[in-house]
């Protein structure tokens, strides 16, 4: 025993050193040269993260009639592509994990309004100041009399975007107030309307173009007395000095050229484009018009659920006849699987594989999500599956035995059959469980429906509506989907 233990741990050992050599190559290789500059001409694209739900800065907007990301950073981004020659992609995730993002390769730079904290710089680094905003309130209309500055809303919940500077603001200046962070600019908003906090800390600039386009909300501005000294910059992996320097450049060029007021101009034209047709449709009728934002989220859905279920189908019916097989040391690492999986939330899954195997692989988000779904459903099935095959009584394998079926060819003729009709309830629940939680996939940026919601809720500026709109829709899968399972229940018990 103790001989098996050690050739186990020798083996190892000698996995793992090559892993610590290739990581201490690709560091003295980052060391002694900057490839980022290089890497993005050698590509022919410029990949920038982004949060578009901020107006001015990014926001979406239908543009010719398509879905487009439009505001001041994506017009210096676009400046920036040009200034290299290069094709501009632009990669919509939430605030909060766009600095991950950057970390694992998955986008070149970050354009977001972001501040440089000095926290954030210990992870990245950060572009001259581009722009300089005071940092606001915001409020329903209604509470115009109870609120003029930070001060009044002592005791009051009030709302900041996760990983933002106004959270760190609330957090330092506002500490008599319950501070609650979301993700996006849209989901506060909606919390706001609907009376769940009283006010939102929020950009000047992003709270003057919400507000511009909003009776029922306004703005101040709220006298912090560390917003002003943050500006907007531009972040940038570590070490990434040849970048930086060509980054430097352009923003220096927009400001000799006093470009900026041009590009929060035609942020503007889209804002009230916008405005306009937000006014010219009320009721039901007006979320018609972003039909094809739930068309692409919903066939988005669709696709990462049935590829998911087929793969993690696949996986659930190997775990689970691992588990059962008679190899103990395959039996625990499929266990080990299954525990580990099982005991994690998926959004950490759809997060880790998607920015720390960035770190090995560039993987589109898509991908990652289908992966992680994939996965986590694999660990659920393979439960279901090896619950079903163990319930068939033992006689009918030693019948099956003794009419001279093999092992392999009584599992699939006798056993297996059995197995299904005891777990097709179970394994129908699963099935419908992959469509509702698929929406985590949204947290890296792929367009499912959720996702496309919070589009329809940032373009159309009404909050309740979108999630009406997406609750159907989810309801119609599911429901679709429960009826087929249903019939097919039907006909094995017939069978």
């Amino acid at each position: 025993m103790k001989k098996k233990g050690l050739i186990t741990l020798i083996l190892l050992i000698s996995f793992m050193l090559p892993l610590f050599s290739f990581s201490h190559t690709v560091s003295a290789e980052e060391i002694s040269q900057d490839p980022s500059l290089e890497d993005i001409k050698e590509r022919g694209v410029l990949i920038i993260g982004t949060s578009a739900d901020f107006p001015p800065y990014e926001f979406h907007a239908t543009v010719a009639g398509k879905d487009t990301i439009v505001g001041m950073d994506i017009s210096i981004a676009q400046k920036i592509a040009d200034d290299l020659g290069v094709e501009l992609q632009i990669e919509d995730m939430q605030f909060d994990s766009l600095i991950p993002a950057l970390e694992t390769g998955n986008v070149d730079m970050i354009l977001a309004g972001m501040s440089a904290t000095d926290e954030r710089k210990l992870s990245v680094d950060f572009s001259d100041i581009y722009y300089e905003a005071t940092q606001n309130l915001v409020i329903r209309s209604e509470d115009k009399v109870l609120y003029s500055s930070k001060d009044d809303l002592a005791g009051k919940i009030v709302g900041a975007q996760m990983g933002s500077i106004q959270e760190k603001l609330a957090k330092t200046e506002m500490v008599d107030s319950k501070l609650i962070s979301l993700g996006t600019t849209s989901d506060l908003l909606l919390a706001l309307k609907t009376n769940k906090i009283d006010a939102i800390v929020m950009e000047g600039p992003n709270a003057l173009a919400f507000t511009g386009v909003d009776d029922t909300i306004l703005t101040f501005e709220g006298g912090f007395e560390g917003g002003d000294t943050e500006g907007s910059s531009i972040a940038m992996s570590k070490g990434s000095d040849s970048l930086m320097n060509v980054v430097n450049t352009s923003l220096a060029e927009i400001e000799a050229e006093k470009l900026i007021p041009d590009y929060l101009a035609q942020a503007g034209t889209y804002l009230e484009t916008a405005q306009g047709s937000a006014a010219t449709e009320s009721g039901k009728s007006s979320m018609t018009n972003y039909w094809s934002y739930f068309m692409e989220g919903t066939l988005n859905t669709i696709f990462i659920s049935v590829v998911s279920v087929i793969i993690g189908s696949f996986i659930g019916v190997l775990l689970a006849l691992v588990r059962l097989s008679n190899n103990k040391f395959f039996s625990f690492l499929a266990t080990a699987y299954v525990e580990f999986v099982r005991g994690t939330p998926m959004m950490i899954q759809v997060m880790f594989i998607y920015f720390a195997v960035g770190y090995l692989i560039n993987i589109p988000a898509m991908l990652a999500g289908i992966i992680a779904v994939s996965l986590n459903s694999g660990a659920y099935v393979c439960e279901i599956i090896r619950s079903g095959l163990s319930s068939v009584p033992t006689g009918q394998v030693e019948a099956a035995r003794s009419l001279g079926m093999g092992k392999n060819t009584a599992l699939r003729h006798i056993i297996f059959p059995q197995a299904l009709k005891n777990i097709w309830p179970a394994l129908g629940n699963e099935f419908v469980t992959i469509i509702k939680e698929s929406s985590i996939v949204s947290v890296i940026g792929v367009s499912e429906l959720i996702f496309q919601t919070r589009v329809v809720t940032s373009v159309s500026y009404r909050g309740i509506a979108p999630l009406a709109v997406s609750m159907v829709i989810y309801f119609i899968l599911t429901f679709s989907l429960t009826k087929l399972l249903n019939y097919y229940e039907g006909k094995m018990s017939h069978d």
